[in-house]
């Protein structure tokens, strides 16, 4: 059921572990493709632009809650790389605690702030009553999305990555056929393309829990270890909240974006929001490979293999750059074919929008794999704090090209956020990870 990632040929635990991942996420984002092409389709472009208008706070609000999970689950891997089976249930405990605090929380205060929100994101008067609708459903979901990525995240972390995956591919298929049946059967409207989104991560959620119970022996907590530690709870988070604020700090710079992107109409906005769904299931191998290496950095480390850490660094790298060429290839002829499956075919400048903006993403993907796979490798590490800088570094490009790019430029503009923030973030990134890897030495030396 687990794999240990500290001895090996790391290109073949990387390949091995990346691409049960990769099939997850590529689902993941195929039932959120979907959900937009059903909502483009039959429920028109407006609203299209009002789920697209959503995008940055839902990633600002859910990214912030996946970055904490993700962060809760890299102790896990120190204990399970160390051997301390003991010490990585009660951590698991702690996990549980932490997590339902946070998810009553989060729920609680986004539900109620989700249309002041809107509208200081300068939302299109025709689109924010649909985006209120759709987004404070997605928020009220949270202990749904906080249930899945916790217990995701801990199978990862003891090196099972398939699991996981066909849960999604499961929720996935349920969250299809219920966006057809809320959309189409009962005229839901975008709220239904929500709640098929809740119920379905619910279910994965679900899904992932009784199984680790189950299927995993060393994860089975015994009475005492259910105890609340303050230690531990401290030390949980010390990961998870740098993780969380992270993305959050990040989106901060796309919900400038996005605002900037809204005050150039619908027209921009769907556009921006087809991009965002095309974008987002072709860049999920990066997710993949910075999943990956939040393992593989977290179990070396635990097991003190500090050598091995530059072999999956540069193999992982490798396997980014050649993506990145791929990419940029299909983005090229396939663009304006790709818009097609969100508008008609006869809003040309919508499409000529799309196709230009993918063209521009996706050469600069090769910063965006480093982006994933350094930020992820640091906070396996252990050094999570440091991702918060590079996040700031993200939020900064992002926030410069809302605030000076777009009216100089206008969708130009739009089209430069994304690949600015990955250059500027790498330029941090890069020379943190030489940084943490000295101080791993140093500790071991002075032990």
């Amino acid at each position: 059921m687990t794999k240990d990632m500290t001895q090996g040929s790391p290109m073949k635990l990387i390949l091995g572990f990346s691409i049960p991942l990769l099939f997850g996420f590529l689902f993941q984002q195929f039932y959120n493709v979907v959900d937009t092409v059903i909502v483009g389709q039959y429920l028109g472009t407006e609203n299209l632009a009002a789920v697209g208008a959503t995008g940055c706070v839902n990633f600002m609000v859910i990214g912030f809650c996946t970055g904490v999970c993700s962060g809760f689950s890299i102790p896990v891997s120190h204990k399970f790389g160390a051997g301390d089976y003991v010490g990585m249930r009660k951590v698991v405990a702690n996990c549980v605690w932490l997590g339902i605090a946070f998810s009553i929380f989060m729920a609680g205060l986004t539900t109620t702030f989700c249309r002041q929100i809107l509208e200081l994101m300068k939302t299109p008067a025709n689109i924010i009553d649909g985006s209120y609708q759709y987004i404070w459903l997605i928020f009220l979901g949270i202990p749904a999305t906080f249930l899945y990525n916790i217990t995701a995240g801990v199978i990862r972390a003891l090196g099972d990555s398939r699991t996981p995956v066909y849960f999604l591919m499961m929720s996935s298929v349920i969250n299809i056929c219920l966006d057809l049946f809320f959309i189409i059967s009962l005229n839901l409207g975008v709220r239904g393309a929500a709640l098929a989104t809740v119920i379905s991560q619910t279910i994965a959620g679900i899904s992932c829990l009784l199984y680790m119970i189950k299927k995993f022996e060393i994860l089975r907590i015994k009475k005492g270890e259910w105890n609340f530690d303050k230690t531990l709870a401290g030390s949980l988070l010390g990961m998870g909240l740098p993780m969380g604020f992270q993305y959050s700090i990040t989106a901060i710079g796309s919900v400038i974006l996005q605002s900037a992107t809204n005050s150039l109409g619908s027209d921009a906005v769907a556009a921006y929001t087809s991009v965002m769904k095309i974008s987002s299931f072709m860049s999920t191998p990066f997710d993949a490979m910075g999943s990956t290496m939040a393992t593989y950095g977290g179990q070396n480390v635990g097991a003190g293999k500090l050598d091995r850490l530059n072999a999956g660094l540069k193999s992982c790298v490798l396997i980014g750059a050649v993506y990145s060429v791929l990419a940029s290839v299909f983005a090229y002829f396939a663009g304006a074919k790709l818009a097609t499956m969100f508008v008609s075919a006869s809003e040309t400048t919508i499409i000529s929008n799309v196709r230009f903006h993918l063209i521009c993403y996706t050469l600069s993907y090769f910063p965006l794999a480093l982006v994933n796979i350094i930020r992820f490798l640091i906070q396996g590490m252990g050094f999570a704090n440091l991702a918060i800088l590079a996040g700031v570094f993200e939020m900064i490009a992002r926030s410069v090209a809302g605030l000076v790019l777009v009216p100089l430029l206008g969708y130009t503009g739009v089209c430069l956020g994304g690949p600015s923030a990955w250059v500027l973030a790498d330029l941090f990134l890069i020379p943190a990870y030489f940084y943490t890897r000295r101080k791993l030495y140093q500790r071991r030396k002075s032990v």
